[in-house]
């Protein structure tokens, strides 16, 4: 059975400038959205909040849906990341929970999209679907029968 890892990202903007981690990985500062893997027992929307405060210390909900990224990596791992946009009225302070994040910065679009250290080619593509427009209505990835409180059949015969 096919089994990808689940992750969900946020893209987060204010005042022109976009939100991105920086984490070392293998000596190198690489750039990433605040990012992680899906637990069990959490929706994505929720996933995505819990990310964002671990990686950056800000307590901010999703507002929109951009994009669904099925995704294999260059070690053949498999992914489907979930995107997310946060729109802030200014740019904040951070301050990462994570241990393995060494620090936040906001940078321009260009600044991504030129960057030679990007954690993945997704970094760059999550910026260009936001530029674009993508948004939709977080109920686009609503959970059902949550938290399996009806059963599967909703409670009824």
């Amino acid at each position: 059975m096919f089994k990808p890892h689940v992750t969900v990202a946020c893209v987060v903007h204010a005042q022109g400038k976009f939100l991105v981690v920086e984490e070392t990985i293998n000596g190198k500062a690489l750039w990433n959205q605040p990012a992680g893997h899906l637990e069990a027992d959490e929706t994505l929307v929720e996933a995505a909040r819990r990310e964002l405060w671990e990686e950056t210390g800000i307590h901010a909900d999703p507002q929109h849906f951009i994009r669904l990224h099925q995704w294999i990596a260059p070690d053949r791992t498999p992914f489907l990341r979930f995107l997310f946009s946060i729109e802030l009225s200014e740019t904040c302070a951070t301050e990462p929970h994570d241990d393995d994040i060494d620090r936040c910065l906001w940078v321009t679009a260009d600044e991504i999209l030129n960057a030679p250290n990007l954690r993945s080619p997704l970094v760059a593509e999550s910026i260009r679907c936001y530029q674009n427009g993508n948004r939709l209505p977080l109920e686009i990835v609503a959970k059902f029968n949550w938290p399996f409180t009806e059963g599967a059949n909703g409670g009824g015969a």
